[in-house]
């Protein structure tokens, strides 16, 4: 969440930034809550001021009425002003709460300023691409889909999981799901291993607080699938990134246990409202998914570089499973709420001969470490700012999908990537579904 002083201060400056991303910033607006707020609070000030004032005075006066019956009607007088300063204080108060309720929805509706690192632009055709690692496989025979290898090979059942459930959800069976396991594994060893990442099992509900402190609600409300009525009702997430990153959620890190490196292989839980037509064919978009997530925890000054380290990591999955991919900067109107920069990593899939988002790795700056509470201190008491990243390193259903296209051959088998063999415990998976 922004501190409305510091919009303020940028003025214009926050106007043109968040323009960039299809907000249009109310300044006026913005002042004009700012301002009540504060001249809530002064009035607030000033009524405890003259009630402990009159406060003394009613104890003087008592005092001095012990020793003479005139003061009797004076201190009456007296008493009385001092509860109607009480009622004074105590509408000032509410009005405080009203003013401040009002600004605090404003502000948790409002996306992060996105750095001038990320291009103009709203859509992915505006994305600026980085690089390309890795060459797409050159087939003598038209490459099938994943959908098309899986259901052939008896691995993938799309049908079942939509009897179950309906549309949006994946069945996999026997080596699907052993695949499933390996690649989540060897994912999990990688970055807990080679990167320093400290592994989670976090719980997959989580209060509606939770998602406000990671920038979930009140934007992506229908979006979330949520449990339970009032104020029991619990939201499944719809990714690890929202506990890791509320773990500290109040609470002052010291600074040199900073940056902290966290990842977690969870189910994910998303709606996909709006999104129906994008991507709905196989495991590319589904209700419920897996994923390997990272987060990092930094200084704030440290994110720039915190974030290529944690692109560097992610992009290590697809160098080691051996898959063709590229990276491409998102546009400032192109990024999610929380970021301030995001870099998508696309995988080839030659089933739709086109690259397709695996992983986007985001710099929210200081924007969730506000709005959760998350703040550092030095070994000398020196308050500082903290920032949080994030990033897919890598979803599960999406990298086998990859790793079916990309790996298959004519006669409908799949080699996998040789440092899978070792989780899955098998090499290939023929066309007939056995292993060997």
């Amino acid at each position: 969440m922004h501190d409305a002083r510091l919009l303020l201060e940028l003025g214009d400056e926050a106007v043109r930034r968040l323009r960039r991303r299809g907000y249009e910033l109310d300044l006026a607006g913005l002042e004009a809550m700012s301002s009540r707020r504060a001249s809530a609070i002064g009035t607030v000030d000033e009524l405890r001021a003259e009630s402990k004032r009159a406060a003394a005075e009613v104890g003087k006066a008592a005092k001095a009425g012990a020793s003479s019956a005139d003061v009797a009607p004076d201190l009456t007088a007296l008493k009385e002003r001092a509860r109607e300063l009480k009622e004074r204080i105590r509408e000032a108060e509410e009005e405080v709460e009203a003013a401040e309720a009002a600004l605090r929805d404003l502000l948790l509706v409002i996306p992060n300023l996105p750095s001038d690192d990320a291009p103009d632009g709203d859509s992915e055709d505006d994305a600026v691409e980085v690089r390309r690692v890795g060459e797409p496989p050159a087939f003598g025979f038209t490459p099938r889909d994943h959908v098309e290898l899986g259901e052939a090979m008896g691995i993938l059942d799309f049908g079942r999981a939509a009897k179950l459930s309906g549309a949006r959800f994946s069945l996999a069976r026997g080596p699907g799901a052993a695949l499933e396991r390996a690649i989540a594994t060897f994912f999990l060893a990688l970055h807990t291993g080679r990167h320093g990442y400290t592994e989670f099992s976090p719980p997959y509900l989580v209060s509606g607080q939770t998602m406000t402190g990671t920038g979930q609600l009140p934007k992506f409300e229908e979006d979330l699938f949520r449990t339970g009525t009032g104020d029991r009702g619990l939201y499944l997430i719809p990714t690890a990134e929202v506990p890791l990153t509320a773990l500290h959620a109040d609470e002052i890190l010291p600074a040199e246990t900073l940056p902290r490196a966290y990842t977690s292989w969870t189910p994910c839980f998303r709606s996909e409202a709006g999104s129906y037509g994008r991507d709905t064919r196989g495991i590319l978009r589904l209700h419920q998914f897996s994923k390997v997530e990272l987060v990092r925890i930094c200084a704030a000054e440290e994110s720039p570089r915190e974030l290529e380290v944690m692109l560097g990591h992610a992009e290590a999955c697809l160098q080691e499973l051996g898959l063709a991919y590229r990276v491409i900067r998102l546009a400032a109107g192109d990024m999610g709420f929380n970021a301030q920069l995001t870099y998508d990593i696309e995988v080839w899939l030659p089933g739709q001969d086109t690259y397709r988002e695996i992983s986007s790795c985001s710099d929210c700056g200081t924007f969730q470490a506000r709005r959760s509470g998350i703040r550092s201190k030095d070994a000398h008491g020196g308050r500082g700012q903290v920032a949080t990243l994030n990033g897919s390193g890598l979803p599960i259903g999406r990298s086998m999908a990859a790793i079916l296209e990309q790996c298959q051959s004519e006669d409908g088998s799949v080699t996998l990537p040789e440092v899978l063999a070792p989780y899955a415990g098998f090499r290939r998976i023929l066309a007939d579904g056995t292993t060997e």
